[in-house]
């Protein structure tokens, strides 16, 4: 038998049988692991990113060529998303996982070698961002669905708040931290400092009883296995809104590291060290605004689409700040509606999608999220070169009020039709 498989039926049994109910996802020592891998791994891959975007722009001067960097982390999702879905349903996730952290591990230190050594150019940075972006368009997916045999479906809305909660602290540690290493030592130095989170998330995973884990429901096989997340998203017209939704919002909303470095560089000249608190201030909005969707039991269609419209609006209102503190503290509430919306929406697509196909599923979410956020990184780069930083925010800010009010008008009517048959 498989390794990645609970060992007996006896234990398969154990695992059902957990109570359904006031039983928290904590009290599982895996989950506790599953907690520290999420902490560590979004802790050091925020401070790559930090480090990688920053150093795009030293090397260039160009909020755009930042935009271009975002663009190839996330781009490789819109290709190899339906076929990592396949690859997280059909395949072990624990090992899975393990493959992706070591590729992570080797990206990150050929990055430090080569900024230390003086070699790094604008094209290897964007080639590590390519290999980057195909680790995670497999790795995300695969953490997503694993979290169901960590816990189980009765755990799984707390355990996905909870999640978002403390990938958001990773998000609000990973920039402190990484600015502050690259203001003291340089670019290299958090490159090199992800390096060795990763190989900690490696032991970790590694750590994951799989004699523990709940049983996965038996993956759909056959003909057509690429078309089947499609087929099934497309027979489900409001879960398929909400996917797009998100798409739409990442396009035109998630757009933090060109629009926040050229905060800093260009609009209240701080630097990295500013660069790094704006990241830090939203992560903590973010960290509020996750740990508010883990305490409501659901926001609901109709709260989703409002706090995606909040969500474009504070975003405009935070363009128009007159000072660098009202815009920090603008920060925070733009990460709270961030979170409270990805949350939401998370939630939403996960329990809504059947076992069988929730692996290709969330790996047609996650690229259109994902990928609507690269497209957006290269959107907020042209508007901040061509008409400034604090025109390019308002812009996008107004293209995703629009965006959920669009999508809130489509979820109405389609309610009203299936109402009326």
């Amino acid at each position: 038998m498989s390794s990645e498989r609970p060992q007996s039926a006896e234990s398969l049994q154990a695992a059902t049988d957990r109570p359904p109910r006031w039983y928290h996802p904590l009290a599982q020592r895996n989950y506790r692991l599953f907690v520290a891998i999420q902490l560590a791994g979004s802790t050091g891959i925020w401070m790559q990113r930090l480090a990688q975007d920053w150093l795009i722009l030293q090397l260039t001067g160009s909020p755009a060529a930042v935009g271009v960097a975002v663009a190839l982390q996330f781009l490789p999702m819109l290709v190899v998303g339906p076929l990592s879905g396949i690859l997280v349903d059909l395949y072990p996730k624990r090992r899975i996982l393990l493959v992706c952290q070591a590729i992570t591990a080797l990206l990150a230190m050929a990055l430090a070698v080569l900024d230390a050594s003086g070699g790094i150019t604008v094209w290897a940075v964007y080639a590590c961002c390519v290999a980057l972006g195909i680790t995670s368009a497999v790795d995300g997916p695969a953490r997503q669905v694993f979290v169901n045999e960590v816990v189980g479906d009765a755990a799984l809305r707390p355990a996905i708040g909870l999640n978002n909660a403390i990938g958001q602290l990773g998000a609000m540690l990973g920039p402190a931290v990484g600015g502050l290493l690259i203001a003291k030592i340089g670019s290299a130095a958090a490159f090199a400092a992800n390096a060795l989170v990763c190989l900690a998330v490696l032991g970790l995973i590694a750590a994951i009883r799989t004699s523990q884990l709940y049983p996965s429901a038996p993956p759909l096989r056959g003909r057509g296995q690429i078309l089947a997340g499609f087929r099934y998203v497309r027979h489900r017209p409001a879960l398929l809104l909400v996917m797009l939704l998100a798409g739409l919002l990442g396009a035109f909303g998630m757009n933090g590291p060109v629009v926040l470095a050229a905060f800093a560089e260009n609009v209240w000249h701080s630097g990295a060290a500013g660069f790094g608190t704006f990241n830090t201030f939203s992560a903590l909005g973010a960290l509020a605004g996750a740990l508010l969707a883990a305490r409501l039991r659901t926001l609901g269609r109709k709260g989703i689409v409002a706090s995606a419209g909040l969500f474009g609006l504070t975003q405009l209102v935070a363009a128009l700040m007159p000072t660098q503190e009202l815009f920090v503290a603008m920060l925070v509430l733009v990460g709270v509606m961030t979170l409270l919306f990805l949350t939401s929406a998370a939630t939403t697509v996960q329990l809504e999608a059947g076992a069988e196909v929730r692996g290709r599923v969330l790996a047609l979410y996650l690229p259109l999220l994902l990928g609507g956020h690269a497209l957006g990184g290269l959107l907020a780069g042209w508007l901040t070169e061509e008409f400034g930083v604090r025109a390019g925010l308002v812009v996008t800010g107004a293209l995703g009020m629009l965006s959920a009010a669009v999508i809130g008008l489509l979820l109405w009517l389609n309610a009203r039709r299936r109402a009326a048959i």
